[in-house]
């Protein structure tokens, strides 16, 4: 990386066919969001032909992977600024309670049951055949330093505050 320089770079109109010298012209935005729905569709594709939703593995994983089992509002709490609404994650749990994959406890806790564990254990394998597909030709040094670039921008993005006026 070259030194930092007080030049902001023109914005060029979005361009899947821009050339790689081309790149730093490009609007994050569309390019982020490009790859959001094309990974998010491969992976949900995959998930509905064995008949599971991403939101249903998100809920699995979070039950499973929390110190205590957790309450209903905790693991809403939790992945619904990932979820599509914010009705989302409680209508899935719901699902998997009624599917048998989870079950609410005497402390209204909620635990995978061994039909959900075993669940859970095949969703992670299919999850990790797909990030292969994604992540095919792609070290894991280049993944890293995407990721990075990707965190600073969104903490530069909050760290701004409003938006200013354009300069003019």
């Amino acid at each position: 990386m070259g030194p930092p320089t007080d030049i902001a770079t023109d914005q060029a109109p979005a361009d899947p066919a821009a050339t790689d010298d081309m790149l730093a012209t490009q609007p994050i935005g569309y390019w982020s969001g490009l790859a959001h729905a094309a990974v998010t569709r491969h992976l949900r594709d995959a998930m509905a032909r064995i008949d599971v939703t991403q939101p249903q593995y998100w809920v699995l994983n979070g039950v499973n992977g929390s110190p205590a089992a957790p309450s209903r509002e905790e693991v809403v709490a939790r992945l619904t600024p990932l979820a599509d609404g914010p009705h989302e994650i409680s209508r899935v749990i719901d699902q998997l309670v009624h599917r048998g994959w989870l079950r609410i406890d005497a402390g209204q806790r909620l635990r995978l049951t061994d039909a959900g564990e075993a669940a859970r254990v095949r969703l992670r394998e299919l999850a990790t055949e797909l990030r292969a597909v994604v992540h095919e030709g792609i070290a894991d040094e280049e993944y890293v330093a995407a990721l990075k670039v990707l965190r600073r921008m969104v903490a530069n993005v909050e760290e701004s505050g409003d938006i200013a006026a354009p300069s003019r």
